[in-house]
């Protein structure tokens, strides 16, 4: 399958609209990741700095109740499982590769709800340290995130050779990961009052 990354960065901007429609999001919440796309920059590279595209997923229990996070090695951070895009995946099967991939879990699905409305969850774009070994400076994840259900009882099997740890943990434990992303999944009902 071709790719095309001018087509890319259409469908971005349209995700970025869309997205900023149905949450109120303000558009200079997205400016870099905005001004990026109007410079033709070529987002979908990992090497594309000052920022680029990354997908993640936030798994989360039948009940809504527990949230599955992965100690990310290299940060040293408990986060949700996530990755660079990789092309030419779409944005939510990128966000469902990288969840399988991390976690081992192999029963994910997409929320109904993404499908429905092509939108993701959050967006956010955050930075990331420099790794001179790695010949990165410090840049821009602009992250696109969407909702994942894990069904009970299929084994983790984390890849240890980015992850740490993987658990379940509460899902309120997402307020200091992604306070943005916990307030929309709670307008959704995707997680429950008592869950907070």
């Amino acid at each position: 399958m071709s790719f095309d990354p001018a087509s890319f960065r259409r469908h971005v901007l349209a995700v970025l609209d869309g997205h900023a429609a149905a949450f109120g999001v303000p558009e200079e919440r997205h400016e870099i990741l905005r001004g990026q796309i109007a410079r033709e920059d070529e987002i979908h590279s990992r090497r594309t700095f000052p920022g680029h595209v990354t997908t993640s997923a936030i798994v989360l229990d039948g009940r809504g109740r527990r949230t599955l996070l992965i100690r990310h090695r290299s940060l040293g951070r408990w986060l949700q499982p996530g990755g660079h895009y990789e092309p030419p995946d779409s944005l939510a099967g990128s966000a469902l590769r990288e969840a399988v991939e991390e976690t081992g879990l192999r029963n994910l699905r997409l929320d109904p709800w993404h499908r429905e409305t092509g939108l993701p969850v959050d967006i956010d774009s955050h930075r990331i340290p420099a790794r001179p070994e790695r010949d990165e400076p410090e840049h821009w994840h602009h992250d696109i995130r969407y909702v994942v259900r894990a069904e009970e009882g299929h084994e983790m099997r984390p890849d240890l050779a980015e992850v740490e740890q993987a658990e379940w943990r509460c899902v309120s434990d997402l307020g200091t990961i992604m306070p943005q992303a916990l307030e929309n999944m709670h307008k959704l009902g995707f997680i429950s009052t008592s869950s907070l």
